[in-house]
């Protein structure tokens, strides 16, 4: 088994480049419904696209490895990724002073199980026999054992899109009692380590997610992924969608489990008239979604292609003036 090996993560930026968010009159998301897509080239003039932050809304957090956020008030949750091997937890400590000098509540810290350097990878069934044969205890031990020491409440959150498909994931596609039985023996330990962390069960909002549930003992909160991208939506759905739009299959498929929901994951790109929805309805509260309390930011480039030769969406809110 490879050990841990030290690696620098992103994770607390120290960047405080704060430019003005866009100057965007309150709308209700109703008004965008049903927006035919244009096939000429989208508009861009915005160049800061963060949310905005509604009195009286969801809560806000942010994946913010390039800093856009340091500054901004309001900000409830610093978010941050880490594979379980080739990474030195001692960042995890620059993380938690990092969200405690900026008054963040929470780190929601989504524990990967791979290697973030691809020639280390397994093939998912390699994954999981490792997994399931307690190869990994010793990765996921260590990651709690640094968590007890932090300062500020935990959210982990372990093996995210596990019903995905695509392919993208190692973890996703498995048999799905493979899958909880491997989640629980994962949270088992961080509960053992690191009584009081919040233990969060993250699919995609895919169909077929139902049956990776681990069952309510092992989920404190439910976290989807929600993402816009304009030239996607037009090839796949003959449409932009809103963020109400992206969010409902997700939301209704984990609904039922009566747990708080959070958007662990949102991002979105496109053109002016494409993004100013989202901007604004990001963090609006809807009767439609009554469970949801948090949206989570994803503020950085995608690091996986999307389809439709599409490459890699840049989520990032704020857009160079060079390009």
């Amino acid at each position: 088994m490879k050990k841990l090996m030290k690696k620098n993560l992103s994770t607390a930026a120290i960047a405080l480049l704060l430019l003005c968010v866009a100057d965007l009159p309150g709308r209700s998301e109703v008004q965008y419904a049903g927006i035919a897509p244009n096939p000429a080239a989208p508009v861009r003039t915005i160049i800061d696209k963060r949310p905005v932050l509604h009195a009286e809304g969801i809560k806000f957090g942010a994946y913010d490895p390039h800093g856009d956020f340091g500054a901004q008030a309001n900000v409830a949750t610093e978010a941050l990724f880490l594979p379980w091997e080739d990474v030195d937890l001692e960042t995890l400590r620059v993380a938690d002073a990092y969200a405690q000098a900026r008054g963040r509540r929470n780190l929601l810290i989504t524990v990967e199980p791979w290697s973030w350097d691809v020639d280390w990878r397994l093939t998912s069934a390699e994954l999981r026999a490792k997994v399931l044969r307690g190869d990994y205890d010793v990765n996921m031990r260590a990651i709690a054992q640094m968590i007890s020491a932090l300062k500020s409440p935990v959210i982990v959150r372990w093996g995210q899109e596990m019903e995905d498909k695509s392919g993208r994931f190692s973890w996703s596609g498995w048999n799905p009692q493979d899958y909880i039985t491997a989640y629980r023996r994962m949270m088992d330990i961080v509960r053992q380590e690191a009584p009081g962390t919040e233990l969060m069960w993250s699919p995609k909002g895919e169909p077929g997610l139902q049956a990776y549930y681990p069952g309510d003992d092992y989920v404190d909160l439910v976290g989807l992924s929600v993402f816009g991208l304009q030239r996607y939506d037009e090839l796949a759905y003959n449409e932009h969608r809103t963020f109400s739009e992206a969010l409902k299959q997700g939301y209704d498929l984990v609904a039922g489990y009566g747990k708080p929901i959070w958007v662990a994951e949102l991002g979105y790109e496109g053109g002016d008239a494409y993004m100013k929805p989202w901007i604004e309805t990001a963090t609006l509260k809807q009767s439609a979604f009554p469970n949801l309390q948090e949206v989570v930011y994803f503020n950085d480039r995608d690091v996986h292609a999307w389809p439709f030769n599409l490459g890699r969406p840049d989520w990032r809110v704020v857009k160079s003036l060079a390009n």
